[in-house]
């Protein structure tokens, strides 16, 4: 066992009777350790804070801070660390107090090599025991959760249908009577109408909002049927702009400040328009509600031969550290039941990677988080 190997903890030896300490230093390294030393409990602790280690043979009786009190304050910060107590004096109540403090076991002076070596090897033993132990129970804890999160996507698929049906709907009776009113409009003795044009317009964008919305229910909740992407052209400059205006009630309302980061060029990707439309609105929307009044959006575009990387930065609210590793989740959300389904991110994920680009996030809490996306020129 040679635990000068960087990837792999070390062995630490801290005993304030420097002949015996360089003597057993020695001596395991003829054993195939290679052991740190230490004269005190502060250089001990100074020693952990800078280098990766597993096992500490430790003096009890120490000046300056004592082997138990070093004991307690390794255990404190680093309970991982497997402590063996090493003593010439050591009392029962010594023993009993550094087992209770978190110690791998006690041996006292003068120590028999042999004996010594086998305490370190159990103690490394049963560090590789503990992490074993951790990566099954992060094993069962990512299984199970991949299980529950499978039942729920299932049901949700189930629900889909339906949940279609009744969107679709009013969906064609808002569709239906937006065509009735536009050929009412048209006729020659509507001309006279004040703000015609308006009006026209207006009803253009319901007919396209309804076309939006259809393909929206089929991709959020269409997943008992992959459907095929419809590659076309997207300038994606553009439909950033167009997104935006259908955000822009909110925007005028918190005074929001939108920010661009590009050139004059068109950034054009041979891609899934309605899905780059998803990912966008998703996004942009997630933006808007995490900045607060007078807050800032900055959208980044940069264009290489091969690829668009978009960037979508805001100074709002932030994400807690503990929770960038779950937002792509299903079903992970932070906000009240009734206000968030937990998909958002999950679809934005999932929209592209099927699209060959992929999607980072950087977030710091009360200051903001930033998106960034990168998308290929041509989906093949």
């Amino acid at each position: 066992m040679n635990n000068a190997n960087n990837d792999r903890p070390g062995l630490l030896l801290v005993d304030d009777e420097d002949g015996f300490r360089t003597t057993i230093a020695k001596r395991l390294g003829k054993r195939g350790f290679a052991p740190i030393q230490a004269s005190s409990g502060e250089e001990c602790l100074d020693i952990l804070g800078r280098k990766p280690v597993g096992v500490v043979v430790l003096d009890v009786k120490m000046p300056g801070i004592s082997g138990i009190d070093t004991l307690k304050a390794i255990k404190q910060t680093y309970e991982k660390i497997q402590v063996i107590l090493l003593t010439g004096n050591i009392t029962v109540s010594d023993g009993i107090e550094g087992i209770k403090s978190g110690a791998f076991d006690y041996l006292t002076k003068p120590v028999e090599l042999d004996h010594l070596v086998n305490k370190i090897k159990q103690a490394f033993e049963m560090i590789r025991l503990e992490e074993e132990q951790q990566k099954e129970l992060e094993y069962r804890a990512k299984l199970e959760k991949k299980m529950i999160d499978t039942e729920r996507l299932v049901s949700l698929g189930t629900m889909s249908t339906g949940i279609a049906h009744e969107i679709n709907n009013p969906l064609a009776i808002i569709n239906e009577s937006a065509g009735f009113m536009k050929q009412v409009i048209i006729q020659p003795e509507m001309s006279r109408i004040p703000q015609k044009e308006a009006l026209l317009l207006g009803i253009e964008k319901i007919e396209k909002s309804v076309k939006r919305a259809r393909k929206i229910t089929h991709q959020l909740l269409g997943h008992v049927k992959k459907q095929k992407s419809q590659i076309s052209e997207v300038d994606l400059k553009a439909l950033l702009g167009e997104t935006l205006g259908l955000l822009e009630r909110e925007v005028e309302e918190k005074n929001i400040q939108i920010k661009w980061k590009t050139d004059k060029k068109k950034k054009v990707l041979w891609s899934d328009p309605y899905q780059i439309r998803q990912i966008l609105i998703n996004l942009l929307s997630n933006a808007v509600h995490a900045v607060k009044n007078n807050g800032i959006i900055t959208l980044s575009l940069l264009e290489t031969d091969v690829d668009i990387n978009l960037e979508i930065k805001d100074n709002g609210i932030g994400i807690p550290k503990k929770n960038l590793g779950k937002i792509f989740d299903p079903f992970f959300t932070t906000k009240p039941f009734d206000e968030g389904t937990g998909l958002g991110l999950f679809v934005v994920h999932k929209i592209i990677s099927s699209l060959s680009g992929e999607v980072t996030v950087e977030s710091t809490l009360g200051k903001g988080s930033s998106f960034m996306i990168n998308l290929p020129k041509r989906l093949e």
